[in-house]
Formats: C-alpha cells, sequence, structure tokens
C-alpha cells in the first residue's frame, strides 16, 4: 500500500468528509504533515485512527441498574 494518504483519499478511507478529516487534525486526534496547502497522513496513522480514534456515533447507552420492588 502506499505510504502516506491526502486528506481526500483518508476521508474515503475513513468514511467522513474531507472537512471532517481536516477537523481531526486541527483537533490533534489526527496526525499529519503539511506539505504545501495539503496535508498528507501516514497509513500507520490513519489504520490507528480507524482502529481507535473514532468516537461511538449516537446517544449513549443507558447504565443497568436494579429493577425496582415492588411493595
Amino acid at each position: 500500500m502506499r505510504e502516506f494518504f491526502t486528506t481526500e483519499e483518508a476521508a474515503k478511507y475513513l468514511g467522513v468528509t474531507p472537512s471532517r478529516v481536516r477537523q481531526f487534525i486541527m483537533e490533534d486526534r489526527l496526525k499529519s504533515v503539511k506539505y504545501g496547502r495539503d496535508h498528507l497522513i501516514q497509513e500507520s496513522e490513519l489504520k490507528r485512527f480507524a482502529e481507535h480514534g473514532k468516537k461511538k456515533r449516537g446517544r449513549p447507552e443507558k447504565e443497568q441498574t436494579k429493577p425496582l420492588r415492588k411493595r
């Protein structure tokens, strides 16, 4: 495979938009190298982020509580 990906290629790999990839970079959640006007992302960093960096979508699950006693 390749060593570096552009933001557009990284977006396709992650299934998000290029602007979302740039947002991940600005939040320091995804490391990149600035080359001219483009950000280049290493393949190993992209794989790491795909496995561990993305947050879960949707509403958080409720904690399980004990059922209430009937009186």
